[in-house]
């Protein structure tokens, strides 16, 4: 069954998710509302993809299945009151962050909701994302969303307790991946290869090495083994990059992230509890 779907905030995150969809043919433009606040500019990003802008939020539900919630967090206490009618009946699937079941359910009570978490590969269909164990959807409902998803990610449904941490793998990662990337560019720069088949040829490795780690379920260590002979020369650099804490450095930047969500909830609310 053809579903039309509404995108309330047309973001980067919004827009990639858009793309995927019309790339992979899961959903024609025609069948694709958006909105954002800013109307000019709106049309200037539908307008290349053939999506349908709409002027206001409750204009894009009304015509819509599924309603993605795709705005900043902090304005959905903003705008969910006066849409709460209108997605009576709908499926709506939020991806603002720091807004899981219980929080959104205070929001949208009686509405089935589902929250996700996306990064940004779904573009080109080769994202993650991540669906709350928690949610409102009936169970068939709940099935044929995941399949819609699935046609531009890898999708995997997490309890609420870890949602966090897998976000912050998911959604963080591709950061340090582009570093890793940019550095392996620099690198081959630094002795001869033009950096645009160096960028080139480094993303597609990239790409290639977690496609094989996904289908195959083969152990990162054992695939690092796998290339790494006797005496050769990728063992050379491995060693250099335990030498220089390569691995260390990469869990330390999750643990950092890890830390920061954990204190960001408590310094908004002292700064709350300030004198003004």
């Amino acid at each position: 069954m053809e579903r039309t779907v509404a995108l309330i905030g047309f973001g980067n995150m919004a827009q990639a998710m858009a793309r995927g969809w019309l790339r992979a043919g899961a959903v024609r433009p025609e069948n694709l509302r958006v909105c954002a606040k800013n109307w000019e500019k709106l049309c200037e990003n539908a307008r290349p993809l053939g999506v349908t802008p709409c002027r206001t939020a409750e204009e894009a539900a009304k015509g819509a299945d599924w309603v993605i919630l795709a705005v900043k967090p902090y304005l959905l206490p903003q705008i969910l009151p006066s849409l709460r009618e209108t997605l009576q009946g709908k499926t709506v699937l939020s991806v603002a962050a720091g807004y899981p079941f219980e929080k959104l359910e205070e929001l949208l009570p009686g509405i089935s909701h589902l929250s996700l978490m996306p990064n940004t590969p779904v573009q080109v269909g080769e994202g993650v994302i991540l669906c709350e164990s928690r949610h409102s959807l009936p169970e068939e409902t709940f099935r044929e969303v995941q399949a819609f998803l699935g046609t531009i990610a890898l999708v995997e449904e997490v309890d609420p307790k870890q949602f966090g941490i897998a976000g912050v793998v998911t959604g963080c990662g591709p950061a340090f991946v582009s570093m890793m990337i940019e550095a392996l560019g620099d690198a081959a720069v630094k002795n001869g290869l033009p950096r645009a088949a160096a960028y080139r040829l480094a993303g597609q490795m990239v790409a290639g090495t977690g496609k094989l780690l996904v289908e195959s379920g083969a152990h990162p260590g054992a695939m690092k083994d796998a290339v790494c002979s006797p005496g050769g020369t990728t063992i050379v650099g491995v060693a250099a990059l335990e030498k220089h804490g390569f691995r260390s450095a990469v869990i330390d930047a999750i643990d950092s992230i890890e830390k920061h969500q954990r204190l960001a909830p408590l310094l908004e609310k002292a700064m709350k509890n300030i004198p003004q």
